[in-house]
């Protein structure tokens, strides 16, 4: 059972900071999607316009981790998994509708909300991948750390995660697309940009968990927490 030390009567499950912390993480992960069509230059560097908003997912995937436990933090992940797929076959089924004889825009509609099925493919594999690695890595420094050194574990665990989500999706998504070297550099690059996000992070992600312990009255410590992505109800 996951141990907790709580100063107050009030479940966190059902507090309004943790509401507003979920929907802020699926919010997060539905407009990165949405942005990451668009290829930005960043310091001499190409990248997604995700990179705006999507290293911030995960800086809330490791405040969930940290305040509320892993078995929190998976619900919450599901719960923006779903409100992704959502999205996406609201976007389909938008797409499958006839347009208006007066709309003229269904070519660019098409481009820019429209997802290749491999690129579908790729976003949510690499995003559970990602997400549940952080998470997990997360929780066991917290148990070996005894809950300190914060820093330790926000940035280890995203070195992780961002790692392998970056792995993943670029993999998947572009595997006999672009020559391998130039693949290689696109993940290198990507990772280590997120991971320098997360660090730079670092101050917002103290004050926040710093915040959210002291107004919960709850610090979890996932021992004994069954890390079984799939295991919702325990």
């Amino acid at each position: 059972m996951t141990v907790a030390m709580p100063k107050t009567e009030k479940s966190p499950v059902f507090s309004a900071r943790l509401v507003a912390v979920a929907v802020a993480f699926a919010a997060c992960l539905i407009v990165s999607n949405i942005v990451a069509v668009k290829i930005v230059m960043v310091g001499g560097l190409v990248l997604t316009a995700a990179i705006i908003v999507f290293p911030i997912g995960y800086i809330i995937g490791d405040v969930l981790t940290e305040v509320y436990g892993f078995k929190t933090a998976r619900r919450v992940i599901w719960l923006g998994f779903g409100a992704n797929l959502f999205v996406v076959a609201a976007i389909a089924g938008a797409q499958a509708l006839p347009a208006a004889p007066f709309w003229t825009k269904d070519a660019e509609f098409d481009a820019i909300l429209g997802h290749a099925p491999r690129i579908l493919i790729a976003s949510f594999a690499a995003f559970l991948v990602g997400e549940f690695a952080n998470s997990y890595i997360l929780a066991k420094m917290k148990i070996a750390t005894k809950g300190r050194w914060l820093w330790t574990r926000t940035i280890g665990s995203t070195v992780v995660g961002q790692g392998l989500d970056t792995v993943v999706f670029l993999t998947i998504a572009f595997w006999g697309v672009m020559p391998g070297g130039v693949l290689m550099e696109a993940i290198a690059v990507q990772w280590l940009v997120k991971c320098a996000y997360e660090a730079l992070a670092t101050p917002a992600t103290y004050a926040v968990v710093g915040y959210l312990k002291r107004a919960e009255g709850v610090d979890v410590y996932d021992r004994g927490t069954r890390f079984n992505p799939f295991a919702l109800a325990s």
